[in-house]
């Protein structure tokens, strides 16, 4: 692989709100050697590159450029972000046979360059666009991997932070599953200062019934791309700034346990659906998935998410995969 890869090259497939915003924030975290975007819409690549390299006076040094399929061929990391917009009062799930050709004809082009790089999906619905690319590169799964519940996982440890009065960095939550309605929040794995949530809330004396409260938060978790969606047409900085956290545990090898989606093999009890779970992300990927014994609840919680997205799967019909 080394010597495929020459540098710390990004290529970013989709030059929309969500990808330029993370071209944006990528290029100020100095992460990137090279940044390579690229868009059917040839005007708005363009325009979106000469946006950002007239800042580049402000930044670390980092080569930005309208990319090519070319590019494909040394990229250590290539995100896609391409694909039509969620809409108001439209679920992820519902965008599913939209995106999947896009995100399949990326992939193809990725192929036909003999690209050694990790893809990470982030395209929704991002769980089954990345049981989609991943089926059709061939590749080890490890190397496919979905944006999955990262920004949401964020949402989560902002709404403890929030509520509890505690700088977020001292906050550590994860949401499972779907990024999207079937997702939950995994209480057993959350806790403020190494204190487990349910052993912090009854001592903090912020609320009189935390339960409730813990229960609020999950739905605020579960609906806030909606509530975002209804106020402003689409999120993306937010989601930006995840990927970045993403690209940082890749570039850097960084070995970060993030709630990425990736194919589960056994891991949960659960086989052939691409979902969020506690992974350690390095430079070639998902190194391995961190299988946490799950209360009873959440487990069923994981399970019913499983079985909602193998469905969804089922209805779109992904049994082929692609060129070899």
């Amino acid at each position: 692989m080394a010597l495929s890869i020459t540098r710390r090259k990004v290529v970013v497939v989709g030059a929309g709100a969500v990808g330029a915003t993370y071209c944006y924030a990528l290029a100020q975290s100095g992460l990137a050697d090279e940044i390579a975007l690229i868009d059917k819409n040839d005007k708005l690549a363009q325009g979106q590159v000469l946006d950002l390299v007239h800042g580049q006076p402000f930044i670390p040094s980092v080569n930005i450029h309208l990319g090519h399929p070319s590019d494909y061929s040394d990229a250590q990391l290539i995100v896609i972000t391409a694909g039509a917009a969620q809409h108001p009062g439209e679920t992820r799930l519902q965008l599913l046979q939209k995106n999947a050709a896009v995100v399949s004809g990326i992939v193809d082009e990725i192929l036909e360059q003999n690209s050694y790089a990790v893809i990470l999906i982030v395209t929704n619905p991002v769980d089954v666009m990345t049981y989609v690319a991943l089926k059709r590169s061939g590749w080890n799964k490890g190397r496919v991997i979905g944006s999955g519940t990262v920004l949401d996982s964020a949402r989560l440890r902002h709404l403890i932070g929030d509520h509890c009065g505690i700088d977020v960095h001292n906050v550590h939550g994860y949401v499972l599953g779907e990024h999207g309605d079937s997702q939950f929040a995994a209480w057993s794995m959350s806790n403020v200062a190494g204190i487990r949530i349910d052993e912090y809330c009854p001592m903090c004396g912020r609320c009189a019934n935390w339960p409730e409260e813990l229960n609020r938060i999950e739905q605020e978790v579960r609906h806030s791309a909606y509530h975002i969606i209804d106020y402003k047409g689409s999120t993306y900085f937010a989601v930006g700034l995840a990927l970045v956290r993403i690209t940082a545990a890749i570039l850097r090898g960084q070995n970060s346990v993030l709630t990425v989606s990736t194919m589960l093999d056994g891991e949960f009890g659960l086989r052939d659906v691409c979902l969020s779970a506690p992974c350690i992300v390095s430079s070639n990927g998902v190194e391995r998935i961190v299988e946490h014994r799950l209360p009873e609840n959440e487990q069923q919680a994981l399970f019913s998410s499983a079985t909602f997205l193998k469905q969804a799967l089922a209805l779109y019909g992904t049994n082929e995969t692609g060129p070899q």
